[in-house]
């Protein structure tokens, strides 16, 4: 991530023009209701696959207090005006939309999860240009949990087995979800050890002892559960969790809006929430 991020700044007065992909989905309309809710900011464009019934249709009409702004299909139309795009769809959606970002100068905000390595180092070549905030949980609180969790890992980095437990809706289509893959790598970074040689993310049948050195993880899918993330370290007399449970997307939909809001002061830059929240 980019190092000496500048405070973010707009004029008074002049509101955070933003306009958001998947409009139609749940978390694409309940970015909606937040930038409707926010008085320092806008709806400025309404991006959606073309097969979506909502196509052609005001963004915010859910809400009974249409916006002005038709859901498209057409990327440049839905980010004409737009200082800023918020993403969370699914990869080769945000690559579509990072590629017109990136020439028509508009920032953006990626919660999409489940990127590939190739997808992730163009991603990070095109905040060359533009400012990208890109973190696999946009939640102020899932953030403060990972801080927590990188001053755990420093404590205990020796004589504890460390477990990463996640639960989500049926719907999700990646595993480990990405908040729990960002647990691991922090966690990681902070006793000494690269994730991608130490991560266990399946156990069946007769697996021998537990190689304490290795961090495991564990996926439930299910129901409507928004996310619940849980760290377990487990020592000898005694063990210590760290968890993180939402009950709605509005937490998302909030930290996306402080990720817009810091990235007014940025030219160009990869950052993370850990750089939004002043974590670093």
């Amino acid at each position: 991530m980019s190092a000496g991020p500048t405070p973010a700044s707009s004029s008074a007065g002049t509101p955070h023009r933003i306009a958001i992909a998947g409009a139609s989905g749940r978390m694409g309309r309940m970015l909606i209701e937040a930038v409707q809710a926010a008085d320092d900011c806008m709806l400025a464009g309404a991006l959606d696959i073309p097969a979506a019934p909502a196509l052609g249709q005001d963004a915010a009409a859910f809400m009974g207090k249409p916006a002005g702004v038709a859901i498209t299909a057409d990327i440049a139309a839905g980010l004409k005006g737009a200082q800023a795009l918020i993403d969370f769809t699914r990869p080769e959606g945000t690559m579509a939309h990072l590629k017109a970002c990136r020439e028509l100068g508009v920032q953006l905000v990626i919660g999409t999860t489940g990127f590939s390595e190739a997808q992730k180092a163009e991603i990070a070549a095109a905040a060359k240009d533009i400012a990208i905030v890109m973190a696999p949980n946009m939640s102020v609180g899932v953030n403060v949990t990972l801080k927590l969790l990188q001053m755990a890992g420093q404590a205990l980095a020796t004589g504890y087995d460390i477990e990463i437990i996640e639960a989500h809706h049926r719907h999700k289509v990646d595993a480990p979800s990405g908040t729990a893959l960002k647990m691991g790598e922090v966690i990681a970074e902070a006793v000494g050890r690269d994730l991608k040689d130490c991560a266990v993310y399946a156990r069946e049948g007769v697996t021998g002892e537990r190689d304490p050195s290795t961090i495991g993880f564990a996926t439930i899918r299910g129901g409507d559960i928004v996310g619940d993330h849980t760290v377990l370290f487990a020592g000898t007399g005694e063990r210590i969790e760290i968890s993180h449970k939402s009950s709605s997307r509005a937490g998302y939909a909030q930290g996306s809006l402080r990720a817009v809001r810091f990235l007014s002061g940025q030219k160009s830059g990869l950052f993370d929430m850990f750089d939004v929240l002043g974590l670093r």
